[in-house]
């Protein structure tokens, strides 16, 4: 009941054909390099409008927020964790004292 049943496939599924002749290589060629479209120098700067830029900089700010909230919970998750064993130790450190 708990064995794995491995199954078994006496002959392929789907179509195979044989192998006839060898495949040679062929070279490679290689292509003429494209040359860079030049950009106007007036479009160099892209234009943002006064909600566009309010946008950018909330996203920026909310960003660099969710970041920081997420590094000082887990500031805080590791401050816990050493608070809690050391007092761990202490009361490990006086029990053991005790007891001699």
């Amino acid at each position: 009941m708990f064995r794995p049943k491995v199954p078994t496939m006496p002959q392929p599924t789907g179509l195979v054909s044989p192998l006839t002749a060898p495949v040679e290589p062929t070279g490679v060629v290689p292509a003429a390099r494209a040359q860079p479209t030049p950009v106007p120098a007036g479009r160099l700067a892209g234009r943002f409008t006064p909600g566009a830029a309010l946008a950018v900089v909330g996203a920026g700010t909310a960003a660099v927020l969710v970041v920081g909230v997420v590094l000082v919970s887990m500031l805080l998750a590791v401050a816990v964790t050493a608070a809690s064993v050391a007092v761990c130790a202490v009361v490990t450190r006086s029990v053991l004292h005790h007891q001699r």
